[in-house]
This record gives C-alpha cells, sequence and structure tokens, in this order.
C-alpha cells in the first residue's frame, strides 16, 4: 500500500488526528490538548498518514522539536489499517523532518508491553535507554524510554 504523508493543517484535521487517537489508546489525549499544541506551531507538528489512492487518513504522529531533539509524543494507526506500512510511512517521515529541523536524535515513550511499536521503533535504530516506572495509567504500566542518535540516515 502507497502512503501520502501530510502535515495537519486546519482544527478540522485535528478532529481526524483526535478520532485515530481514540480510537488507538486507553489513555488518550483530549482534542483540547492536541489545540493546545496546534497552536504552538514553531514547537508541536502533527502528520497524518493518508492512502496514496483514497486519501483516507490511516493514521498519525504528533512530535515535538525541541532545541536540538525530536521528542515523538504519539504515533498511532487505525486498528484495522495495521501493518501495512502506515506507521513506517510516518516513523520514516518524522525522522526526516527532525533532520530538516536540525535534530540529529529522537526520543520517545512506549508501553513495556507493545512488542509491535517496540519491534517499529528498532528497526529504526532506536534503542531502550531506560525505563519509566508506572508511567502510563488504565493500565498502569511501565514505559520503555526509547533514544535514536544520527537522524541522517532515517529509514529501516
Amino acid at each position: 500500500m502507497s502512503w501520502r504523508i501530510d502535515p495537519v493543517r486546519s482544527l478540522e484535521e485535528i478532529d481526524v488526528l483526535v478520532h485515530v487517537e481514540h480510537e488507538s489508546f486507553s489513555n488518550p489525549w483530549t482534542r483540547d490538548m492536541y489545540v493546545a499544541e496546534f497552536g504552538n506551531p514553531d514547537v508541536s507538528f502533527f502528520y497524518l498518514a493518508r492512502d496514496a489512492a483514497s486519501g483516507d487518513v490511516a493514521g498519525f504522529c504528533a512530535f515535538w522539536r525541541v532545541l536540538d531533539e525530536l521528542h515523538i509524543n504519539n504515533l498511532a494507526v487505525l486498528p484495522g489499517q495495521r501493518r501495512r506500512g502506515a506507521a513506517s510511512a510516518l516513523l520514516a517521515h518524522v525522522l526526516q523532518e527532525g533532520v530538516r529541523l536540525g535534530a540529529p536524535r529522537a526520543t520517545l515513550e512506549v508501553r513495556r508491553s507493545n512488542a509491535a511499536a517496540l519491534r517499529l521503533y528498532e528497526k529504526f535504530g532506536f534503542s531502550v535507554a531506560g525505563v519509566r516506572r508506572r508511567y502510563y495509567t488504565n493500565p498502569e504500566e511501565d514505559a520503555m524510554v526509547l533514544w535514536r542518535e544520527g537522524l541522517g540516515h532515517c529509514s529501516p
């Protein structure tokens, strides 16, 4: 499947992003949280993965650029669209954006039990740097803190 990765440009697209968020996470960010982030365009960035043929949204990635690092806040794909390459397309695009924005490194947290996400991030060169105990709620779970240095080469 072929994916088109587009920046979120409007509050209407935030609603689409929030739908994916709520379908994907047990403790999702709220619309108000995303709207507040959207109002800070020098730090907060959002991208949608769309089916290149139909234009239907399959997933999104939200990240912050803080000084010289990228912090990936959320990457999610609708349950019915998973395992078709949307997450890889999003992650590759976001890491390339990090390079463009001058960030040579990236970090994120992921649930310890999320084996599929851990495999994806490992494929993109992330490694475990630490654990945040009981970081997640609903259900309570540790977060694995992942880092990737050298974003100049972004594909797996």
